[in-house]
């Protein structure tokens, strides 16, 4: 059965996961991309780029794992984009440009439906409003065998992780103030009771949380 996994989601020390005010220029808002420098470091990240060079080590080995036998992923819309209510048109197709690093079937949640966008790479956007279980359930088809990948943000993370649905969960705390933007934890982590977790690990000045829910285990 696939697993559904979230990987390299980073929190600032203030548990912020995101800056205020995303728009075209700033994916990620205002300072956000601060909280990623430990991925831009690495020697995997540094490859896409066509570089050499870059940190390996713990670091390395858990930015590459997010990738590792995933056949879907799954996404709120402020990830793919920074438009909101109903789309004015299909012209917006993602962050990525025109060939996305997915490779598989990406699944969109929205309010307002498009039409599936089909990319290079092998990547096809799916556009869905659903439950998340109805969701996962057509990102575990999709994947065929492999396992889901959940891609965030905050607001995402949150209702599969009210839902019961994460199986893995990968949190980076990063040397990062940002003092406004939008929490991962909006509500007592008592929605982690659920969950064990493994030794924080630290590496390149970031910390790593790995955590199991106990019935998946």
């Amino acid at each position: 059965m696939a697993r559904l996994r979230l990987h390299n989601f980073t929190l600032s020390l203030d548990g912020f996961a995101a800056g205020p005010n995303q728009c075209v220029e700033q994916p990620l808002g205002e300072n956000g991309l601060l909280l990623h420098d430990w991925i831009f470091q690495t020697a995997s990240f540094q490859s896409t780029l066509g570089e050499n060079g870059g940190n390996t080590g713990r670091n390395d080995d858990l930015f590459r794992a997010r990738t590792e036998n995933v056949g879907a992923t799954i996404m709120g819309r402020h990830m793919f984009g920074p438009i909101r209510g109903p789309w004015p048109d299909e012209s917006w197709r993602g962050w990525w440009g025109e060939a996305p690093p997915f490779g598989h079937d990406v699944f969109v949640l929205t309010h307002h439906r498009r039409s599936d966008l089909v990319m290079a790479n092998g990547t096809t956007f799916h556009f869905v409003e659903a439950e998340p279980y109805q969701v996962f359930a057509q990102a575990a088809a999709a994947a065929d065998g492999r396992d889901v990948v959940l891609g965030g943000g905050p607001s995402t993370v949150r209702q599969f992780l009210a839902a019961g649905l994460i199986d893995d969960v990968h949190l980076v705390i990063a040397p990062v103030v940002l003092a406004s933007g939008e929490r991962l934890f909006d509500q007592p982590l008592s929605i982690l009771s659920g969950y064990s977790c493994t030794p924080l690990s630290c590496d390149n000045g970031v910390a790593h949380a790995q955590l199991t829910r106990k019935d998946a285990l």
